[in-house]
This record gives structure tokens, C-alpha cells and sequence, in this order.
């Protein structure tokens, strides 16, 4: 029997009108979009970060405002998975280095194919779908040129997300549902029992399977240096006030003569030390860099001033009394029972009234999420048995598990990480 909404009740349950999947989702709400667009566009500057975010996520609302539900769903399971791959199979074969070429002219196919060793007819449907979904440029039967995105995919920290994607991270994404469904569709909470370690068939932790499936961890490391890519950082005064909060009143007399600034634990290879000594020169004291030797052992480029020290952060923090012990990213990759031993590490190094504990990290909101954290804690879950957090997350972690006390979340908003600063309670 038909409702007055539009659906019909069978049996006792209410089936939706299929009329909805073949309507624009809220053609209701395009007028006002459009009058945002507009207002926003008149205000556009190429260097405003904010005036740029606000008026593409109106671009957004409009183009889902405007699609069917069968469009999104085509879009979802057909169009875009085509394109992944497609731009993971390009990166591969070196076919947007070689689309960058003559300063991003057009390209016939067949020149393409043969400067690939492509059959002519395959590489023709790969960029058919590619020109079709506005990645690259049709000029003309069998031509094609870059855009802008295509020839940043010439450059590895952009590129290499997406063989990593699609050949490292496929499988465990792939049976998310049935570790869930199997696991009673409760989170994982053991890092050697996720969906990472089933869709892998292994007991290895992800960061272990990297190490020992290369190139996955080149890739990793080139990917986190693109996701970082063009972001606030931590350390800009809007951000966070270093001048006021680190350097006014460091103790230029501690560790007999050698005080210490900033340890950066899990540091990679240093970009974040190496950006601070760049952005503050006449900071005193010590930089240190902390990471596992095979990590430090890779570093080709970095400042001389910038100390580097193998260590294992699980293990009792060596340096005592530092003005400021500083993790990017390290306790998402973490369930709460590990970033307590963490923390814990910390904890026991710092000087009550003076030393900080700075976590750069996701904070999500109660309200209007950005994607760019959502995405990140559903990986977190699947990779890594973690979870990005929210503020009542961290308090109780860091405040009533760890013995912390959290000073002020800094936040910048848009999805980038916060600064959680916390002192010892």
C-alpha cells in the first residue's frame, strides 16, 4: 500500500518509492547554494586557504545536491574505482612522467603507447576514462594533455599514494566487512588480529608488512610527505605560539649546559625538526631526532644542528628534562593500551612546570567532521586496530589513563591536526 510519502508498506515493512535513485538528492537546496558560490567566488583569493576550502565544499554540496542517487551510486562503483586504478596503472608505467613531457603539449596515443610499450587500443581505453572523469584533457581524436593534477602525479610524494593504495591497502580494505562480520561488528583492539593482518594473511603489523614488501615503505614515506603537503603547520604562530609557549622562558642552564629544545619521537626523517630550525634560526638549545636506526640510516638530507638518536619509543625516554617532547601522528597508529606505555615513556623524562608534551594530531569534533580525519580514522581501524580521536577521546587517554594534564587543544580546523599541549598533572 502506497504512503503519502511516496513509499509502500509490504508485509510490514516500508520500502522506498524507487523514484528517489532517478531525483537530484535536494534540487531544494540548489537555489542557495548557488547564491553561496556566487558570494563566496567575488571574495576568492589564490592564497586565502580559507576563502578556497569554504568555497569548494559549496562546490561539493552542489554537485551531490544536484546527483541522482543512481549517479552517485554509479560514480561510487563503477566511475571512480575505474580511475583509481587507472592512475595507479599510469604511476606504474611511468605514463604521467611521460604525459608531462614537452612542456604538457598534447600527446598522440600511439606515440604514448610506444614510449610505454603499451598496445595502442589498451592504453586508448585507459585514457578515455581518464579524460572522461576531467583528470586529463581531450584536444582532439587520440590526443590528449596533462592538467595540473596529471602532471603532479609526475612527482613521487604525489604518485606514490596510489600503488600503495591500490596494492598494499586493497586487500585489508576489501575484507573489512567480513573481519567485521566475523569478529561480531565490534572495532579490533589487538594489532596482530584487524582486517590488515586478515586480508594480508598475516601476523605481521602493518608497518612490519611494509618493511618486508617493498617498495610499500618507500611509498608510505613519499605518501605521508604528500599528505603534509601544502598544510598548516603545527609550529606557524597561528597555529601554535612557539615564541610564547617554548622559547620565552627556556632554561638556558639545564642538562648541565646542554638543554634541549625539542625531541621529535617517531621522527622520521626529520622534516618537522628541520622545518622548526628553518622557521625559528635563533631558537636556543638542542634539536634531537629520535626514530629506529633503519629509519635514521636513510636520512641523506638534514642539518648538521639537528642530533639524531636511535630509539625505540616503547622503551624509557633517554633525554631528561627536554623544554618539549613533540609525536606527529604516532599515538593514532596506536590502541589506547599501547599509547598508554607510550605516554608513559614521556611522562617519566619531563620536568613538572616546565617540560611539554606537544601530540599534532586529529581532534574530530563532535559536529561536522572533516573527511580528511573521517577517512583517516576508518584506516586507523582497519590498518592499525587504532582510531583517530576525538577531544573526549584524548581526555581520557591522555588525562585520566595517562596522569596528563591537557592544557589547551590548538586547533586549526579544516582537517588539519591540532597541537594538544599537555604538562604533567
Amino acid at each position: 500500500m502506497a504512503t503519502s510519502e511516496g513509499t509502500s508498506n509490504i508485509g510490514g515493512q516500508e520500502m522506498i518509492d524507487i523514484s528517489i535513485a532517478s531525483s537530484p538528492c535536494d534540487i531544494g537546496a540548489v537555489p542557495s547554494l548557488l547564491d553561496d558560490i556566487s558570494a563566496l567566488g567575488k571574495n576568492l583569493s589564490g592564497d586565502d586557504r580559507d576563502s578556497r576550502l569554504a568555497l569548494l565544499e559549496k562546490a561539493r554540496s552542489l554537485v551531490r545536491a544536484l546527483e541522482t542517487p543512481r549517479e552517485t551510486m554509479l560514480k561510487h562503483c563503477g566511475a571512480q574505482t575505474a580511475s583509481f586504478f587507472c592512475l595507479a596503472l599510469g604511476n606504474d608505467v611511468g605514463l604521467f612522467k611521460q604525459m608531462a613531457t614537452g612542456g604538457g603539449s598534447p600527446h598522440q596515443v600511439e606515440s604514448l603507447a610506444k614510449a610505454l610499450g603499451f598496445e595502442v587500443d589498451l592504453l586508448r581505453r585507459i585514457l578515455r576514462h581518464l579524460a572522461a572523469m576531467g583528470y586529463i584533457c581531450q584536444t582532439g581524436p587520440d590526443e590528449y594533455k596533462p592538467t595540473n593534477f596529471t602532471k603532479a602525479m609526475a612527482i613521487p610524494i604525489v604518485a606514490d599514494g596510489y600503488p600503495l593504495y591500490a596494492y598494499a591497502k586493497i586487500e585489508p580494505m576489501a575484507y573489512f566487512h567480513k573481519w567485521l562480520k566475523m569478529n561480531g561488528y565490534r572495532s579490533p583492539k589487538d594489532l596482530s588480529n584487524n582486517p590488515q593482518t586478515f586480508g594480508h594473511r598475516t601476523e605481521m603489523p602493518f608497518f612490519d608488512w611494509l618493511q618486508a614488501n617493498p617498495p610499500y615503505a618507500t611509498q608510505f614515506n613519499n605518501h605521508m610527505g604528500g599528505y603534509r603537503l601544502g598544510r598548516p603547520s603545527w609550529m606557524d604562530p597561528e597555529v601554535y605560539p612557539v615564541q610564547d609557549n617554548l622559547i620565552s622562558d627556556f632554561d638556558h642552564e639545564g642538562d648541565n649546559g646542554k638543554p634541549v629544545m625539542l625531541v621529535d619521537i617517531g621522527g622520521s626523517y626529520g622534516h618537522d625538526l628541520a622545518e622548526f630550525r628553518r622557521k625559528y634560526p635563533n631558537a636556543p638549545g638542542r634539536l634531537i631526532l629520535q626514530d629506529l636506526p633503519r629509519v635514521l640510516d636513510k636520512i641523506t638530507n638534514l642539518e648538521e644542528d639537528i642530533e639524531r638518536m636511535p630509539y625505540d619509543f616503547l622503551t624509557p625516554q633517554p633525554v631528561k628534562g627536554a623544554r618539549a617532547y613533540y609525536t606527529h601522528q604516532i599515538l593514532h597508529d596506536y590502541p589506547d593500551d599501547k599509547c598508554v606505555e607510550i605516554v608513559k615513556q614521556v611522562k617519566e623524562a619531563m620536568i613538572p612546570g616546565y617540560s611539554k608534551f606537544l601530540l599534532n594530531e586529529h581532534v574530530i569534533p563532535a559536529v561536522g567532521a572533516n573527511w580528511e580525519a573521517t577517512y583517516l580514522d576508518l584506516y586507523m581501524m582497519v590498518m592499525f586496530s587504532a582510531r583517530e580521536r576525538t577531544e573526549d577521546d584524548w581526555r581520557e587517554l591522555l588525562e585520566k589513563r595517562c596522569g596528563l594534564k591537557i592544557c589547551k587543544f590548538w586547533d586549526p580546523g579544516h582537517g588539519v591536526e591540532a597541537i594538544i599541549e599537555c604538562e604533567l598533572a
